[in-house]
């Protein structure tokens, strides 16, 4: 089963028993950072300077990436402001609902619907097969902790992740002091082209800018 980097992430996210999702705002950023990722990888976008265009809007086969895909194109070519920034910022929660639903729809997860205190509805996504999960993190504890050579996905997965400090999602178990030197390394790392590279690197920036932000503005607000 080929299952798309954003559904890998909301896939470490998600807890197996409660089906809530932890991060959840950084998650949502590096959910759609995942997809653009992935289309850069099927050579359908290009991102230069940190703006975003797209090369090629030939479906791709996967309904997942070709949904964002369409979405992307029109919103391209209506702004003057195609940036990776401003693309995250719009299409995070849209990304995340399509991945989950894409999740659903594979029978990976399932969907529960309740209401707290009678009043407030929430939706869960407890896992329903985890053989998905369980060859991600067996992937991810080869390359991370045992120094195997990743696959140009892996490590793109890994580039995003560190990107966003998610550490404890991929490894739970682990201290960040442990995995951060050797995931940095490998998001560093020249293992793929420029132009995928370049998606990685406006993705970080986009994260790590939209990160600061939120954190300055709690801060702000505590202060008052």
């Amino acid at each position: 089963m080929h299952v798309t980097l954003a559904e890998e992430i909301m896939l470490l996210s998600l807890d197996d028993d409660s089906g809530q999702a932890k991060d959840r705002w950084a998650v949502g950023w590096i959910v759609a950072a995942g997809l653009l990722l992935e289309l850069a990888l099927a050579e359908r976008i290009r991102v230069d300077g940190g703006r975003v265009e797209v090369a090629d809007s030939s479906p791709t086969g996967d309904a997942l990436l070709d949904a964002r895909l369409e979405s992307l194109a029109a919103w391209a070519g209506s702004t003057k402001s195609a940036t990776v920034a401003a693309w995250l910022r719009k299409d995070q929660a849209r990304s995340v609902e399509a991945t989950l639903q894409s999740l659903r729809g594979r029978g990976i997860v399932t969907e529960e619907r309740h209401r707290v205190l009678g009043l407030f509805p929430v939706r869960r996504f407890p896992e329903a097969d985890g053989t998905a999960e369980r060859e991600l993190r067996e992937r991810l504890n080869r390359v991370v902790l045992e120094g195997a050579e990743p696959d140009l996905r892996t490590a793109g997965l890994i580039g995003l992740l560190h990107g966003a400090r998610l550490y404890r999602l991929a490894f739970p178990g682990e201290q960040g002091k442990r995995v951060e030197p050797r995931m940095a390394a490998l998001a560093e790392g020249q293992w793929a082209a420029d132009a995928v590279q370049e998606t990685i690197r406006a993705t970080q920036v986009a994260i790590l800018a939209a990160t600061t932000a939120a954190t300055v503005a709690a801060s702000a607000a505590t202060g008052a």
